[in-house]
């Protein structure tokens, strides 16, 4: 793979490796409990094919559904037809679209809490080709956001 390829690569994983992760954070339909993400302030950090990013963010209690059951990009469009969420585990897998029409296919599983989760996994740039390596790890920063944060 030549470093041009493997830049795009880069560029067109991340963002969804941070949505399908983010969103393998359980807080998926129905009621919160005590043991899935809470809203509040958190911090998160993706890596693919190691490169790393962190982002913070805050979510307020009337997106964390959204946040942790739907995120999308602004550049991609994701849908996960297959989620197991419980017991502190989840399993996430499904396809992200760009405005172009290009598709790939992302898993993700790991451990989860109320203010911590792991997601290892990877995405598939074409079928019949292996997974590339992703994973995100992210924690809850505080209960109340700071003053000059950037919401979700």
């Amino acid at each position: 793979m030549s470093i041009q390829s493997l830049t795009r690569a880069v560029a067109m994983i991340a963002p969804l490796a941070v949505g399908a992760a983010v969103l393998a954070a359980p807080g998926v339909a129905g009621s919160q409990t005590n043991d899935q993400p809470q809203p509040g302030y958190w911090t998160y950090t993706t890596s693919v094919l190691g490169v790393r990013d962190t982002e913070t963010k805050c979510v307020r209690p009337s997106e964390i559904n959204r946040f942790f059951g739907g995120l999308s990009t602004r550049k991609w469009q994701c849908v996960y037809p297959v989620r197991v969420v419980g017991n502190g585990n989840a399993r996430f897998e499904g396809t992200c679209t760009d405005h172009k029409g290009r598709r790939v296919n992302v898993r993700l599983n790991g451990p989860y809490t109320s203010e911590t989760f792991t997601f290892r996994g990877g995405a598939q740039l074409s079928r019949g080709t292996p997974y590339i390596p992703a994973s995100i790890t992210a924690r809850r920063l505080a209960a109340q956001c700071p003053a000059n944060a950037e919401y979700f």
